[in-house]
């Protein structure tokens, strides 16, 4: 692992199923990211995802690039557009920085509607896994 070392990119379709079950699994009740008719009355097209599940798919995207011994220290992630069922999220990323065994990763995720989530995961590797 290197400064500028690219993830490869991770195309996540976002399915209505996935929307649902990911604020339930987080006990967001809210009804923008369960019921179309009350989302469509707030204004919104359709339901749409929630942070807590963006924040799961991102961590999942650099855990499945560096492996199950890798350990996510911080993620600190902005939402953009929504992701709306029927859409592809697709997750890019690259390494900023490294410090021995520890990444800060720069994340992107896009969708039809421009930008979802930008942001940093720092993660970090044993020992014998963190040197090329």
């Amino acid at each position: 692992m290197r400064a500028g070392d690219r993830l490869p990119p991770l195309e996540i379709p976002v399915t209505r199923t996935l929307i649902v079950a990911g604020a339930i699994a987080s006990r967001d009740y809210q009804d923008v990211h369960h019921d179309p008719e009350l989302a469509r009355q707030k204004g919104t097209p359709d339901i749409f995802m929630n942070i807590l599940t963006t924040n799961g798919l991102v961590g999942r995207y650099v855990t499945d690039h560096f492996g199950p011994t890798a350990v996510l220290r911080k993620v600190s992630i902005r939402l953009g557009a929504p992701n709306h069922p029927g859409d592809t999220m697709v997750l890019t990323g690259s390494v900023e920085e490294t410090d021995g065994g520890t990444a800060v990763v720069r994340v992107t995720g896009t969708n039809g509607l421009g930008t979802h989530v930008t942001g940093t995961v720092t993660v970090t590797l044993p020992a014998e896994e963190a040197t090329p």
